[in-house]
């Protein structure tokens, strides 16, 4: 298997740190790469259940780069290691904007239970779509309500149960998509003012697009009644 990747040129790389330095503010986890045809597909975890009776819905962000023909590869590695090679990378890649760069793998991890499950492919249909001000309003009032929830101190299970309840929540006028996507979206920098947010479904799965990037759902079994 390769222990690498190169993307096509340093902008790439930017925009690579970029995510993965949000990402890693959300949470300090795991990150998911898949490289074939020329594409590196970076996952990321906002939200995800925590055993079998956690009703929390699964939340990842998503970006692709556009990487040179190598070896397929589906790895689960440290979100803070590898930030800290494309760092060291980015630093020597100044001086040539224009040229690939390569980035070395951190050793992988055991795989985090999110990472066990892949979205489809296909079998995409478009629904209604929303807007940047719409996940924006509904992300604020979120982080706000999580704050005033959650006193210094609480302890870990405490604070998740509060944040799934609250992030779990539908955004009113859409019940396909919780709260916590509109949270990954603000979060990941996926939104631009006045850009339309595409929203598609495939089975329990739902997709939020931008141009900056993508928000994917998984809703619980038991949740899927609408």
């Amino acid at each position: 298997m390769s222990r690498s990747f190169t993307l096509v040129d340093s902008l790439a790389l930017g925009d690579l740190h970029v995510f993965l330095g949000r990402a890693l503010r959300v949470e300090d986890g795991s990150v998911r790469l898949i490289a074939g045809s020329g594409v590196l597909a970076v996952y990321v975890a906002v939200l995800h259940p925590v055993g079998l009776l956690d009703e929390s819905p699964t939340v990842l962000g998503l970006r692709t780069f556009a990487v040179t023909s190598q070896e397929p590869f589906d790895v689960v590695v440290p979100v803070r290691s590898l930030l800290m090679r494309v760092e060291g990378q980015l630093e020597a890649a100044n001086s040539a904007v224009a040229e690939p760069v390569t980035v070395n793998l951190p050793l992988e991890v055991a795989s985090a239970s999110w990472a066990a499950i892949s979205p489809p492919r296909g079998g995409w249909h478009a629904l209604e779509p929303t807007s940047a001000e719409v996940l924006d309003a509904v992300a604020r009032a979120g982080i706000d309500e999580v704050a005033t929830a959650i006193p210094t101190g609480t302890g870990e299970q405490i604070v998740h149960r509060v944040r799934s309840e609250i992030w779990g929540r539908p955004i009113t006028g859409a019940d396909n998509i919780p709260g916590g996507a509109a949270f990954a979206a603000v979060s990941l920098g996926f939104l631009g003012e006045g850009d339309p947010v595409a929203v598609y479904e495939s089975g329990p799965w739902t997709r939020l697009t931008t141009k900056r990037g993508h928000v994917l759902v998984k809703r619980r079994a038991w949740s899927l009644a609408r």
